[in-house]
């Protein structure tokens, strides 16, 4: 069985990464996990795209980090949300959810 697999827009990675870390903090290879095991693997964040996108956010205060153990007992960075990080994910969701709504305008109902 073949998965289908969809291409992350541009600008919606940290919408994503703020998301997942709302459930609570995660190291980083956790957050590629559970982007890819809530949806079914359609979406796959590769890790040079996810550090990169994490240092942009701690710059932007959105997340900050600390070292700890994984539950493999490894060292790793694990990141949180900060309360600008959870305006910012509001904000970014508020958007998103009005740019979905104006597409499926567009595109509903489909002419024959």
């Amino acid at each position: 069985m073949s998965r289908k697999e969809v291409r992350i827009l541009q600008g919606t990675l940290e919408m994503l990464v703020l998301k997942s870390l709302a459930w609570g903090p995660n190291h980083g290879f956790g957050i590629l996990r559970h982007i890819e095991t809530v949806t079914h693997e359609a979406l796959i964040v590769e890790e040079g795209a996810l550090y990169p996108a994490l240092h942009r956010m701690r710059d932007k205060a959105w997340v900050e980090a600390e070292w700890g153990r994984t539950e493999n007992n490894r060292r790793a960075l694990y990141y949180r949300l900060t309360p600008d990080g959870e305006a910012a994910l509001r904000k970014q969701h508020d958007a998103w959810s009005g740019f979905v709504e104006a597409v499926t305008a567009v595109m509903e109902p489909v002419r024959a």
